[in-house]
């Protein structure tokens, strides 16, 4: 992990940067989420939004919009331009299928005075990959949840069958007889088996800082979950699960904001199902529990060390409902 020092620009009112969020899509409190942090720190410059939907609804909430390429069609030559043409010295990418892209340039873009909230490459891969991730969590002692492709290396009564590669919800089958799982896994490009662990669905916000040590973490309950989202979502405080999963971001490599997803079983046992290497769809919740996240970020991508800025949880457990909003334009 490459720790680092860089030029910022600060002025009398505080800091100047600007600020290029990507796959913005729909994801307005995460677009929110950023302006407010930019604020606390005093921030001066604009926060650019990128998709290569033209229609998206995330343009209408930033200052900039970028119709991007897609990445297939997007050299590295051609993102360092658009930055340097309009000042950008902070990145944060948030979908998975662009974390192989930013991790891989992630020096390149740092060599040219921009910071990037991603982990670097052998730990986006890991996450990415299900089996790679059971295969490395486990052999660390985590108790993570068996993962493997051939369906007969399990003995349950129940399975879950998904892709192996990217967001864990895509196409996913659960709690499925083995002769189901054998049939839902024909329609999978590279599928994996899982036994199904029935309890309560939990995802735990964690934040990794430059040299490697986990910031803070918030744990939260997954009450109404969408597509693998959260729709509702409910902070709880277990220190003992939270320090499972910050010692298992640190031993994975992360940097920046992470969300570790599992199952807490009948006997109160936890079992790890995945890890994001990225901001999740309701991890505001956490921002707003404490998990300063995107301030960190900043403080980081200006060269400061976030050592002097401490993490303080609320004491107050909240709950988050997402749920559609109007935006009337004149």
């Amino acid at each position: 992990m490459f720790n680092g020092k860089k030029e910022f620009v600060r002025g009398e009112a505080g800091f100047y940067i600007n600020i290029l969020v990507t796959s913005i899509s729909k994801k307005v409190p995460m677009i929110e989420a950023i302006k407010k942090a930019g604020l606390i720190l005093g921030n001066s410059g604009r926060v650019f939004g990128a998709d290569s939907d033209d229609g998206c609804f995330g343009k209408y909430f930033v200052d900039e919009f970028w119709q991007m390429p897609k990445l297939s069609d997007l050299s590295i030559a051609s993102l360092l331009k658009y930055c340097g043409d309009n000042g950008i010295s902070a990145i944060i990418p948030s979908r998975d299928g662009e974390l192989r892209f930013f991790a891989t340039h992630k020096r390149t873009l740092y060599d040219n005075g921009i910071s990037v909230m991603v982990s670097d490459l052998e730990a986006c891969e890991t996450c990415i990959d299900k089996l790679t991730f059971y295969r490395r969590a486990s052999e660390m002692g985590f108790p993570v949840i068996p993962t493997s492709p051939h369906i007969d290396d399990l003995q349950c009564s129940k399975y879950v069958v998904k892709e192996r590669y990217g967001a864990g919800a895509h196409k996913i089958g659960l709690g499925l007889t083995k002769q189901q799982a054998v049939l839902h896994a024909e329609d999978l490009e590279e599928p994996v088996f899982q036994p199904e662990v029935e309890g309560k669905e939990v995802s735990v916000d964690v934040y990794v800082d430059l040299k490697g040590k986990t910031k803070g973490a918030v744990a939260r309950t997954r009450d109404v979950v969408v597509n693998g989202e959260s729709q509702i979502t409910t902070t709880f405080s277990d220190p003992a699960l939270e320090m499972v999963c910050s010692e298992l971001a640190e031993k994975l490599g992360l940097y920046g904001h992470a969300v570790i997803q599992g199952i807490i079983d009948e006997n109160n046992n936890f079992n790890i199902v995945e890890c994001n290497s990225r901001f999740g769809g309701a991890s505001t919740l956490s921002l707003e529990t404490g998990l300063a996240s995107f301030y960190w970020f900043l403080l980081e991508a200006c060269g400061y060390s976030i050592s002097d800025y401490p993490f303080i949880r609320s004491v107050t457990e909240k709950k988050q409902v997402r749920y559609p909003k109007d935006l009337i334009i004149l």
